[in-house]
């Protein structure tokens, strides 16, 4: 019954990479004596120690259980009579001595490699990082440098940095989060802009859109694209209140996806990992989110001119139509012209032009 449970585990054929070297080790332990039952026996209670991250209990159940494995093998080769059945037998009286010695070598082994095993904590290990950022907030403050080992690298992209005295180009959006055309103007448009002139642009998100609010405290909204896109709206305008600085790379992640709905805890918890679903769920579900909304309609209706479609784009506070247009075929280049400083060397490439759509 042992030998049933404990054979089908040495099928192991593929060698591990050498960067595991405990397994290396083990690997070439067994291949060593993989044609002995012991051998066999002693890479399975190997394996299974360091399937556990047990490896020292391992090595002392491979020990311990040495004695055992010397009498299953004795039990194996013993001749169960006399005759034809003990000359069979015969050849393996020398087997015994094998063992034996096989032992002592063994023992050595284990010796040795329990002695490596923990070893490489001090000399072959590598430190586990302290830091629990995303790499896009490693620069934002030098206390998250600090913690990320990464303060030369930020002062010297500070320092590169055009001057902070000129004013970025502030570029608001009014948006629904089910409209088509303004999730493909986040993703293709807006997004990838910001990730390449973050230095010289702010972005405003402010969903909404289309929608009215109603004096009915049942149902104070509608929208365009029906009650999930309200709950959605709601639940963005909530995660841009509690996330502050990574809010539109949770925004970007929700309209990026197939569905907006599903994909905003998962997008929440990859790139705001501090902020729990709970308390957005509680904004949703409370009063925040409804006054959250309440300002996101006052401030749509305060637009001159007023909005007649979304996306709804505005830089530095104006609408004009010939903005608008520039903005949908290549907001990048757009942001550019619209910067007062030294432009970043980003902007030295032509024009990329994009289709333009709007609910």
């Amino acid at each position: 019954m042992l030998l049933k449970t404990i054979l089908p585990l040495c099928n192991h054929q593929k060698e591990p990479s050498y960067h595991n070297m405990s397994l290396y080790f083990k690997w070439r332990l067994f291949h060593y004596y993989k044609s002995t039952i012991y051998g066999c026996v002693l890479y399975s209670l190997l394996t299974f120690g360091a399937r556990s991250r047990s490896f020292r209990g391992s090595v002392k159940a491979a020990a311990a259980f040495t004695p055992g494995v010397n009498q299953l093998l004795m039990e194996l080769i013993r001749p169960r009579g006399g005759g034809a059945a003990a000359s069979v037998f015969s050849p393996f009286s020398a087997v015994r001595t094998s063992l034996q010695i096989l032992n002592m070598k063994l023992s050595g082994l284990l010796a040795v490699f329990l002695l490596f095993c923990t070893s490489r904590r001090s000399y072959g290990s590598h430190p586990k990082p302290s830091c629990h950022y995303p790499p896009s907030q490693w620069c934002r403050t030098l206390e998250i440098a600090i913690e990320c080992k990464v303060q030369k690298q930020c002062m010297e992209l500070n320092a590169i940095k055009p001057n902070q005295t000129v004013p970025p180009v502030s570029v608001t959006l009014y948006y629904e989060s089910l409209c088509p055309a303004c999730r493909v103007f986040i993703a293709q448009q807006l997004f990838p802009t910001w990730t390449m002139l973050q230095d010289i642009m702010t972005v405003t998100l402010v969903p909404y859109g289309n929608a009215k609010e109603l004096p009915s405290a049942n149902s104070p909204f509608t929208c365009q694209h029906g009650e999930p896109e309200c709950q959605g709206n709601m639940i963005e305008a909530c995660i841009i209140h509690l996330t502050g600085h990574s809010a539109f790379q949770i925004i970007n992640c929700m309209e990026s996806a197939a569905n907006v709905l599903d994909a905003a805890q998962p997008c929440l918890q990859l790139y705001a990992p501090s902020v729990s679903w709970t308390r957005v769920d509680s904004c949703v579900k409370g009063g925040l989110g409804y006054q959250l909304m309440h300002a996101n309609a006052v401030m749509t209706r305060a637009l001159n001119p007023a909005h007649t479609h979304v996306p709804w784009v505005t830089f530095n506070g104006e609408y004009t139509d010939e903005m608008e247009d520039k903005a949908m075929s290549s907001l990048f280049h757009l942001v550019c012209q619209l910067y007062k400083g030294v432009r970043p060397p980003a902007c030295t490439g032509a024009p990329v032009r994009l289709d333009r759509s709007f609910c």
